[in-house]
């Protein structure tokens, strides 16, 4: 069995006017994500680290986000696009973990829901996915509420 590890990193800003999406979920929240496609920040971090284990380039290397064939698109079907890549190399999924960092809004009556959403597309247990939430204590421009990050890891073998 080959086993490979990824992470991936993710940043957007918080913008009036905007759908806050994160892990595949519409949340209610007074701002939402800037980006080319719908900045949901988490999605784009699980994409980064799947690329990264197997050494596929980055989020922006696959979907660039000056091509508006990505314009608005649904970050699920970047995920997707991203779960078959890895498939095609052989690869498959034994877990993600991940890290969401911001103020606002709570995210822990979603998460069920993300991890749900997320599991299907990668065609994985629910258990599979870890999703935790943390403030940054006010500081920084995320304390701010002037943007969001998210981390994910993942973890992926051959048969």
């Amino acid at each position: 069995m080959n086993i490979r590890i990824g992470s991936g990193i993710d940043f957007h800003q918080l913008v009036e006017g905007r759908d806050l999406w994160i892990g595949g979920i519409k949340i209610p929240h007074t701002k939402g994500a800037l980006g080319h496609s719908d900045a949901d920040v988490l999605l784009h971090a699980i994409c980064d680290a799947l690329l990264g284990a197997l050494s596929l380039g980055d989020i922006g290397t696959h979907f660039p986000d000056n091509d508006n064939a990505y314009k608005n698109i649904d970050s699920k079907i970047l995920l997707k696009r991203t779960y078959d890549l890895i498939t095609d190399k052989g690869y498959y999924i034994i877990n993600i973990d991940s890290s969401l960092c911001l103020e606002a809004p709570k995210i822990k009556p979603h998460v069920q829901a993300m991890q749900t959403c997320i599991a299907e597309i990668l065609n994985l247990a629910v258990d599979a996915i870890s999703i935790k939430a943390t403030t940054t204590e006010k500081m920084g421009f995320v304390g701010r509420e002037e943007g969001l990050v998210a981390y994910a890891t993942c973890l992926l073998a051959t048969k």
